[in-house]
C-alpha cells in the first residue's frame, strides 16, 4: 500500500482523531492502528485513498471513544482535553481554531460518540451527509437526523469564539502581571463576571476538583496558585488549541499550563492543565489540517 498517501494526509487524519477523542495520545494510537490496517489493504480495492483513510480513522476513533467514555466517568476531578500546541497560523482558519478550542472540545464531550463523529465530519470538515454515512456505516437519512440533533445541542452550549490574537495575548500578559503583584482589582477588571476556571490534575497532582465560577472567586483562586510558585518558575507564552496560553516551567520542566478564552476584551475561561500524563506532548507544535477546499474524493 502507498505509504506516501498516508503521510500526505496525516495532518488531516490526526485532526479528525483529536477532535473526536480530545486526546493527542489516543489520536496517535488511532493513527498507528489505521496505518497498520492501511498497509494490509489491497491497493486495487482503493479508488480514493483520502476517503478510504478518513473512514478507517473515523471508525477506529469511534471504537476508542466508546471505550474512553467509561474511563472518563471514573476520572478524578474535572476532565479537560489534552492540550496541543498549535501554530499561530491556525487562527487563520476560524472554523478549525474554534473546533479545537478548549470550550468547544468540552461541548463535544457532552455528545454521544456517534453524534460527535457526525458533527465533526460534517460541520467542521465539511463532508456531506452521504460521505459521513459511508464513514460511520449508517444511512444518509439517519446521519441527517443525527447531524440536526448534534448541531442543535452544540449551538445551545457554545459561546462566540475569539481566536488567539495580539490583543488576547496582551490581556493574558496584563492578567499574569496583576496576579504576580497581587493586584486583586486589576485581576477582576480583566475577568468576565461569569468567568469559569477549570483545573485538570487527573488525581495525580493538586488541582481544584470542581470548576470555579465568578470573577471574585477565580481571582482569589489565581492569587492562591501564584503564591505556590517559586522564583525558579518561568512563564512562557504560547498558543494551545488556537488560544493564548501561558506555560509555567520550573528547572526546565513544564509544571502546568493555562489556556485562556477571551471574549469581548475579558477572560471568560481559564483552562489549567496540571495532569502530567497530558503534558508530555505539550512541547512540539502539532500540524492541524481541515482539508481546505479539497474534495472528498480527489
Amino acid at each position: 500500500m502507498d505509504e506516501d498517501a498516508f503521510t500526505e494526509h496525516r495532518p488531516l487524519l490526526f485532526t479528525i482523531a483529536y477532535e473526536m477523542l480530545g486526546s493527542a495520545t489516543d489520536a496517535e494510537d488511532v493513527l498507528q492502528e489505521s496505518y497498520l490496517r492501511w498497509r494490509g489493504v489491497d491497493p486495487a480495492e482503493v479508488e480514493h485513498p483520502r476517503a478510504y483513510l478518513v473512514r478507517i480513522v473515523t471508525r477506529q476513533s469511534l471504537n476508542h471513544l466508546r471505550a474512553a467514555k467509561a474511563r472518563r466517568e471514573e476520572y478524578v476531578g474535572s476532565w479537560l482535553p489534552e492540550p496541543i500546541r498549535t501554530a499561530p497560523g491556525v487562527s487563520d482558519d476560524a472554523i478549525l481554531a474554534e473546533s479545537v478550542s478548549m470550550a468547544m472540545m468540552l461541548v463535544l464531550e457532552t455528545l454521544n460518540p456517534t453524534e460527535r463523529a457526525v458533527f465533526v465530519l460534517h460541520d467542521v470538515f465539511g463532508y456531506t451527509h452521504g460521505e459521513v454515512a459511508a464513514s460511520i456505516g449508517k444511512t444518509e437519512v439517519t446521519v441527517r437526523q443525527i447531524a440536526h440533533r448534534a448541531r442543535r445541542h452544540v449551538h445551545a452550549r457554545r459561546r462566540r469564539f475569539e481566536p488567539d490574537s495580539d490583543a488576547g495575548r496582551e490581556i493574558v500578559q496584563r492578567f499574569l502581571f496583576a496576579a504576580s503583584t497581587g493586584e486583586v482589582q486589576a485581576l477582576m477588571d480583566l475577568l468576565a463576571p461569569d468567568v469559569v476556571q477549570i483545573s485538570d490534575g487527573g488525581g495525580k497532582v493538586v488541582a481544584a476538583r470542581h470548576p470555579i465560577v465568578g470573577s471574585a472567586d477565580v481571582a482569589r483562586f489565581v492569587l492562591g496558585v501564584i503564591r505556590t510558585t517559586t522564583e525558579a518558575t518561568q512563564v512562557e507564552y504560547a498558543t494551545y488549541n488556537g488560544m493564548p496560553a501561558a506555560r509555567f516551567v520550573t528547572d526546565g520542566e513544564l509544571d502546568w499550563l493555562v489556556a485562556f478564552e477571551i471574549h469581548d476584551g475579558r477572560i471568560a475561561g481559564l483552562y489549567g492543565m496540571r495532569n502530567p500524563d497530558k503534558l508530555h506532548r505539550a512541547e512540539a507544535v502539532l500540524p492541524l489540517d481541515r482539508g481546505g477546499n479539497q474534495p472528498w474524493k480527489p
